[in-house]
């Protein structure tokens, strides 16, 4: 997945910012006031000083002492109000990243998800997305506060004397030197961290998903070794990352005394030849003081801001990754289907499919049969769209499967997998994301035809039943009921089913399947069948081995002319084939 470059990070900050300006103008409005009453107490104690060397009685000293008591509970107010708009502002801003995000994954197409793996997708989606959060919510309202107060405190010994001023940005430099030094290393070291981040999470997310195969292939010390090289390459960038901050936190701790020191020392020059009060010299030194504070916050939010900026990144990368188009794709003429002369090969394999011609007429119902690596389930990826053949063509009504839009796509061509999601929420809401706008009745009639009816009748509060972590638990069967119940929803033109059954026991399978055929009369349906029967019933039947289309026809046709398929319907029956 791409990664955004700083120049679209920034803009896309400064829209984030625009979409709520009033409130950041709030944000910056109550700052700079409670960094205006924070400049009152080092000036006020300078005058209670002067006050006391020339002779002042008590009550002028209590008139300052109640004042600077006044402008410290000012800024107190000032600075707890900004915060509050500020965390708003920034809780806002961090709903805006989640959604567009969101909204930017729904509009990948399914063959660059599948590339760039669920663990890069799934750490951009959570750590990165949690970390450009807290940075919008917590660091940039803390920064901004910040920077208000330096720039006054600065500005307030300018005031006092520019001489002072100089000699104070002067001593500031080292602080200069060493940020330079570490900005030009960081992005980089955090960009690299978040990568071997999104490594470990890919290989932990194939491995736990693959365990079965794992284990049957015995590929367990393979997978371990393949953890640890990963996680040793996590290690390096941390240390890496962490060296930098070693380097950088001392060096500007040091560089905090310069100016003090070179106030003091120049201020105590100008006091002893009568040019300054002492003062004068004591709020500057104050001033200078202060000005640790707020900018020790700079530092560390800025190196805060090198893993979030890399975390934003990653995030924005979205933005520049191949989206569906759908505005400009053209409407199918019709619902057939016509594949020809398609050919597919995986990035690192040979060739899985070796010239395939079919077509799929409106309505038929086609049976796809064949040993296991036959290429049937690449077969229905290029027909729902998620893969591009390497040469030859796949389309709908004359139009490209993969060119048609994430929406009319999913109303023409559905793929359902025996990999189906529960997520978060009710029954309702489990199947009101195929069709939103779905009564209960029709909730109802998509449950009853997939024989999902009975268990969801028996939930506490049916349809309003929550579902998953403190809810109900669904099990393998019941969620791919649930599944094949949002198709039924979706209405497609096709459906492909690719061991959409295949948890459920063979009884209950063969129902679902007739039930669905029912529900879908004048659909198409394309099955990739692993179990006979579902041959037996289609219209049509296409055998494929190692790539190819070898046979195709009726079930009876098929038997009759003792091919392949005859072999397999007779060895699944026990039967023996008949001599020839």
């Amino acid at each position: 997945m791409p990664i955004a470059g700083p120049a679209d990070v920034r803009r896309a900050a400064v829209r984030l910012v625009r979409a709520d300006g009033r409130a950041f103008l709030a944000v910056l409005g109550l700052n700079a006031a409670a960094a205006g009453m924070g400049l009152a107490g080092p000036w006020l104690l300078g005058r209670i000083i002067d006050e006391v060397r020339g002779g002042g009685g008590a009550g002028a000293v209590d008139r300052l002492a109640l004042t600077l008591l006044l402008c410290a509970v000012a800024q107190l107010l000032l600075a707890r109000w900004a915060r509050y708009v500020g965390h708003r502002f920034g809780e806002r801003i961090l709903a805006r990243v989640r959604e567009e995000f969101v909204d930017r994954t729904l509009a990948l197409p399914a063959s660059v998800v599948e590339r760039a793996g669920a663990g890069d997708l799934t750490a951009r989606g959570t750590a990165d997305v949690d970390t450009v959060g807290k940075t919008l919510r917590d660091v940039g309202p803390e920064l901004l506060i910040s920077s208000v107060q330096a720039l006054f405190l600065l500005g307030a010994v300018f005031a006092l004397d520019p001489l002072l001023g100089v000699c104070g940005l002067f001593g500031l430099t080292g602080i200069w030197i060493v940020l330079r030094w570490y900005l030009r290393r960081a992005r980089a070291g955090y960009l690299a961290e978040g990568a071997a981040n999104s490594e470990v999470a890919e290989i932990v997310a194939a491995t736990a998903s693959g365990a079965r195969t794992v284990e049957a292939l015995r590929l367990e010390r393979r997978r371990v070794a393949a953890s640890r090289e990963a996680l040793e390459t996590s290690r390096r960038r941390r240390f890496h990352t962490l060296f930098l901050r070693s380097v950088f936190f001392p060096g500007v701790e040091i560089s905090y005394l310069v100016p003090v020191v070179t106030i003091l020392l120049l201020g105590g020059v100008l006091h002893e030849r009568g040019s300054m009060s002492l003062g004068a010299v004591v709020a500057a030194a104050l001033y200078l003081q202060q000005l640790s504070g707020p900018l020790d916050e700079i530092l560390m939010r800025i190196e805060q801001l090198q893993s979030s900026g890399a975390s934003f990144a990653r995030v924005e990368g979205l933005a520049g990754a191949p989206q569906a188009d759908s505005a400009d794709s053209p409407e199918p003429a019709d619902d057939r289907i016509d594949v020809t002369g398609v050919r597919y090969a995986y990035d690192r394999g040979g060739e899985v499919l070796r010239g395939v011609a079919l077509t799929v007429r409106p309505g038929e119902r086609l049976a796809v049969v064949g040993p296991s690596g036959a290429g049937k389930t690449t077969l229905s990826r290029l027909l729902a769209g998620i893969d591009a053949p390497t040469s030859g063509t796949v389309t709908v009504g004359g139009v490209p499967v993969v060119g048609l839009g994430p929406e009319r796509l999913r109303r023409q061509v559905v793929l359902v997998t025996q990999e189906h999601h529960v997520f978060l929420g009710t029954v309702r809401d489990n199947l009101l994301i195929a069709e939103p706008a779905a009564t209960d009745e029709q909730l109802w009639a998509a449950l009853t035809a997939v024989g999902a009816h009975i268990w969801v009748r028996d939930l506490p509060d049916a349809l309003d039943t929550r579902l998953g972590q403190g809810g109900h638990r669904t099990d393998g069967p019941q969620a791919q009921q649930l599944a094949l119940a949002r198709v039924v929803l979706a209405d497609p033109h096709t459906l492909i089913l690719d061991e959409a059954t295949a948890l459920l026991d063979p009884t209950t399978a063969r129902h679902t399947e007739r039930a669905l055929a029912a529900v879908l009369e004048g659909r198409t349906v394309i099955a990739i069948a692993h179990r006979l029967h579902t041959a037996h019933d289609a219209d049509r039947v296409a055998v494929m081995e190692d790539g190819l289309l070898t046979e195709l026809g009726t079930h009876e046709e098929l038997v009759a002319a003792e091919g392949a398929y005859a072999a397999l319907w007779h060895s699944w029956h026990g039967e023996r084939p008949t001599a020839g």
